[in-house]
């Protein structure tokens, strides 16, 4: 078996002082992998899940995690808790739930799960992080949901924040999967830098790269073709629906093989049955895109700002 990553402790940034950092929407931790290792410092994360909390906690056990829904969790109870003042976080992180954006699913404009992607404005208002950054699909931008779109941006641009919007592929940060997102990031505006993604590599890694044992792979879900395994790497969604042929037998990915696809390392470890592991990868921001994203907000938005 090949692995994509060397383990956790061998890519972590030596920094005597982290930026921090607090994730809405936690998940398992894709995101909390990234920002550590773009050298950030996870002071809190939050989310719903309680086998995600299970296996973010199993990963990052000196960092809380707490088991709720984001619309119980106060401003002051965080602050208090964390003995932050406001102002003093660095950044805040959250991808809210996408399902009812996607083009892949219902995109049903009345679904209750669309109004959580407005709950990080609360967070950012409240806490008034040097830096925020909201995670999403791109379908929020198109069709039908066009009006949610802007009118999350409008209340974005309210809140005293520089802000920028843009779609980009995890395929071109190291990633081996080609996994479009939507990334809003802002900037307080008494900070002298602006809002700044990190360039892409275009030396892009196809399925053959990383497991070059399998003869031909396919989405199942959506799009049923048989693609040769030189091509790029499908999206990992939450429903186990993608499957490879090696040496001429079907068989769906094993749990190692989609923790590679989505730039885990071996040592990252899931808690659940196959199926739940598989729908919390899909859920996951690739930690490798996400150390892409971190480290350019680490050096250039946050370290110039501190080297004044």
């Amino acid at each position: 078996m090949m692995f994509y990553l060397q383990p956790i402790a061998a890519q972590i940034v030596d920094m005597s002082i982290r930026p921090s950092v607090i994730s809405l929407f936690s998940g398992a931790g894709g995101s909390t992998l990234g920002y550590r290792l773009g050298g950030f410092n996870e002071l809190l994360g939050i989310d719903i899940n309680q086998i995600a909390c299970n296996t973010f906690q199993q990963n990052f056990a000196l960092t809380p995690i707490w088991n709720r829904e984001i619309s119980s969790v106060e401003i002051d109870e965080i602050l208090q808790y964390l003995e932050l003042e406001v102002g003093e976080l660095d950044v805040l992180d959250s991808s809210p739930p996408c399902v009812g954006f996607s083009i892949c699913g219902s995109r049903n404009i009345q679904d209750k799960r669309n109004d959580l992607a407005l709950e990080p404005i609360r967070f950012i208002t409240g806490l008034k992080p040097k830096v925020f950054l909201i995670e999403n699909v791109p379908g929020l931008m198109k069709g039908k949901m066009r009006g949610r779109f802007n009118e999350i941006f409008t209340q974005l641009q309210s809140t005293g924040y520089k802000l920028k919007c843009k779609s980009i592929n995890s395929i071109y940060y190291n990633v081996p999967q080609s996994r479009q997102r939507l990334i809003f990031l802002g900037v307080r505006n008494d900070l002298a830098t602006e809002p700044i993604f990190p360039k892409p590599n275009l030396k892009v890694k196809t399925l053959k790269d990383v497991l070059p044992y399998i003869d031909f792979h396919s989405r199942g879900q959506f799009d049923k073709r048989i693609k040769n395994p030189k091509s790029l790497p499908y999206t990992i969604t939450k429903t186990p629906s993608m499957f490879f042929v090696e040496d001429g037998a079907k068989r769906k990915p094993t749990i190692d093989e989609l923790k590679i696809l989505s730039s885990f390392p071996d040592d990252f470890t899931f808690t659940g049955s196959y199926n739940q592991i598989w729908n919390q990868i899909g859920n996951c921001v690739p930690p490798l895109m996400m150390r892409a994203i971190s480290k350019t907000i680490r050096e250039d938005i946050l370290q110039p700002v501190s080297d004044v």
